[in-house]
């Protein structure tokens, strides 16, 4: 198996074109406590971590309710980082910003938190200038996380502004979805990167 790729193979920008970097937040950034709750007949029956949640279906009966996943307050105190992973987001963003046109996100399957405000802090607690990156939500599209994550990457990479985009997420589903809009973009260079805890690994489909 190929050694895990060094850090600086994830900060170098190629010297033609502007880049879009994209980072999932839980279980890539951070860890937290929050759980999504499968409900029947109006009573939990399973909470969900957010790597059981890729790939619960749902039975009978069955909704999914995300409010422990839209407190902002929860986020900010239980929220650890998974530190090498912040020091990579914040080499890549330091490089980007000396690369006009270029480009970060985050891509989140969370919905809208109650309190924006309190929810962007906890970035700035661990140093992340959250200020220079924009934070997109797909739990606010009715579709599957992989699904939404790639309707909204597909939204970035229509205006033919990006050269190359990488994703960095935890479950293989989205990134197998990811990969899937090139050939949508056969002109933009797609780079997916598998994370597992603080170790990170060049993924293919």
């Amino acid at each position: 198996m190929r050694e895990m790729l060094k850090f600086k193979q994830f900060i170098i920008e190629q010297k033609e074109g502007s880049g879009l970097t994209i980072f999932d937040i839980d279980d890539t950034l951070f860890k937290t406590d929050s759980r999504v709750h499968v409900v029947k007949d109006g009573k939990t029956v399973i909470k969900l971590s957010p790597a059981e949640f890729n790939t619960y279906k749902l039975k009978s009966g069955e909704s999914y309710d995300y409010k422990e996943f839209t407190n902002a307050e929860k986020f900010y105190k239980e929220a650890r980082p998974i530190t090498k992973m912040l020091n990579k987001l914040k080499g890549i963003l330091k490089n980007i910003k000396k690369r006009p046109g270029s480009k970060m996100i985050m891509l989140t399957a969370r919905r809208n938190f109650d309190n924006k405000e309190l929810f962007l802090r906890t970035f700035k607690k661990f140093g992340i200038d959250i200020d220079s990156i924009r934070v997109e939500r797909a739990g606010n599209i009715k579709a599957k996380p992989e699904t939404a994550k790639k309707i909204i990457v597909n939204k970035y990479l229509k205006g033919d502004q990006f050269k190359r985009v990488r994703l960095f997420d935890d479950h293989p589903g989205n990134l197998r979805s990811f990969l899937k809009l090139q050939d949508k973009y056969p002109q933009v260079s797609f780079y997916a990167f598998l994370v597992k805890g603080d170790k990170v690994k060049r993924y293919n489909a």
